[in-house]
């Protein structure tokens, strides 16, 4: 028998049976939704983490000492870059870079009359482009200026927390190279929100020429950050700025805590998701094993007239399959729209949540979504698959039935 007449006898028991191939069509479709969203949510916050995290805090880049350890945030001059300025022009030079500047890092204590609070103090150019987004993200008061001795910045939520205003004056303590306090009386000069509170509240600007001053580190930098046209380049660049006694750092080094949590988390999701379809592939195997006993009484006939078991079975399969496609389509059209739409407004997950998980991560008060092509594809495979597989009961039920047995059944 042609395959087009079995097309033909599943596809009139579908429309025989519309409100249940409905039913399960639907089924199919909102598992599809599910699976989608919950796809498009991790590689939207992934996605958003990586980018808001390089462009804040890590660039595409870093230059360091082969001593230097983040975690410390040595001021000794074994741990610093001496030469960061010349690095920093060497990489600026290269046409893949689209930025590099000297950074330096310490800790430091804030205090107000009221109280105090320990963070990390960041020295930077001001004129530098990496901290475009944080010039862009000013709320009150004004930028650094490059010849600013006593200017600070502060995020809005820092600020708030510790009931601080534009113009307020606040001491600054921090260890020198020598690991000896130092004070100094700064003047609020603006406060900037970059959307990240975990950020905006842990983070504080000084011009790099003033830390280094209070620091007494001379001109030395704790590295060089390196945003480049594309990341893709970055290998090419590491070969062109190999110096002794300096490492590179990578973009991938340097968030590897957050791409190891997105692999993990991508496992993790996985295993929801086969839970998720094989809810709806048993939906689809019960809706084929109750045709099986509607149409015992047809599948006698159809096997006293010579069609075998195996062609039986197919019958069957191509009705689950028909099911499974339509669904898919269905789904994979409203999971998209619904994508889509909450890659424009975000869910809001609160800004004590988001700084919490901002102290490893760089995250945003709202969570977007983004519609992955490739992973759209892989989960309707696996629908299908896991689908096609739960149905090969009900299919092989109906292909057993003798035709004795089952033109009986009904008499």
């Amino acid at each position: 028998m042609a395959i087009k007449a079995f097309w033909t006898i599943a596809y009139r028991d579908l429309i025989r049976n519309r409100r249940r191939s409905l039913l399960t069509l639907v089924a199919v479709g909102l598992g599809m939704v599910v699976v989608l969203f919950m796809s498009g949510l991790l590689s939207g916050m992934i996605s958003n983490s990586l980018a808001d995290s390089i462009h804040l805090r890590t660039g595409h880049l870093q230059l360091r000492a082969e001593s230097y350890e983040i975690e410390k945030m040595s001021l000794l001059s074994k741990d610093l870059i001496s030469d960061s300025d010349q690095l920093a022009a060497k990489a600026t030079a290269l046409s893949e870079v689209q930025s590099a500047t000297p950074v330096l890092w310490t800790n430091g204590i804030l205090s107000t009359v009221r109280e105090s609070l320990g963070l990390q103090v960041t020295g930077i150019d001001p004129t530098a482009a990496f901290y475009a987004p944080i010039r862009d993200g000013m709320v009150a008061g004004s930028y650094l200026n490059p010849d600013s001795r006593n200017e600070i910045l502060l995020g809005q939520r820092l600020a708030n927390e510790m009931k601080i205003s534009v113009g307020d004056r606040v001491s600054l303590t921090i260890g020198n190279a020598d690991g000896e306090p130092q004070e100094a009386i700064f003047t609020v000069a603006g406060l900037f929100a970059t959307g990240m509170p975990g950020y905006d509240q842990s983070t504080i600007f000084i011009p790099l020429s003033r830390l280094q001053a209070i620091t007494g580190v001379g001109n030395r930098a704790s590295s060089v950050i390196i945003m480049l046209h594309n990341r893709d380049d970055v290998a090419k660049v590491v070969n062109a700025l190999q110096t002794p006694g300096i490492k590179s750092l990578t973009w991938e080094d340097l968030n590897s805590a957050l791409l190891e949590v997105a692999k993990t988390g991508a496992s993790f999701y996985y295993l929801i998701y086969i839970i998720v379809i094989l809810v709806v592939a048993v939906l689809i195997a019960n809706t084929l094993l109750m045709s099986v006993f509607e149409r015992t009484r047809e599948i006698g006939i159809l096997t006293a007239l010579g069609m075998k078991g195996r062609q039986i079975m197919l019958m069957f399969l191509l009705e689950a399959s028909a099911l499974a496609w339509a669904g898919i389509a269905v789904g994979v059209m409203f999971g998209y729209a619904v994508v889509a739409y909450i890659a424009k407004v975000g869910i809001p997950i609160g800004d004590d949540t988001a700084a919490l998980a901002g102290q490893t991560f760089a995250l945003r008060s709202k969570m977007y979504t983004e519609f992955d092509p490739g992973q759209a594809v892989i989960l309707s495979l696996l629908m299908f698959g896991i689908v096609a597989f739960v149905s090969l009961y009900p299919a092989w039920f109906a292909a057993r039935l003798e035709p004795v047995e089952a033109l009986h059944t009904l008499n």
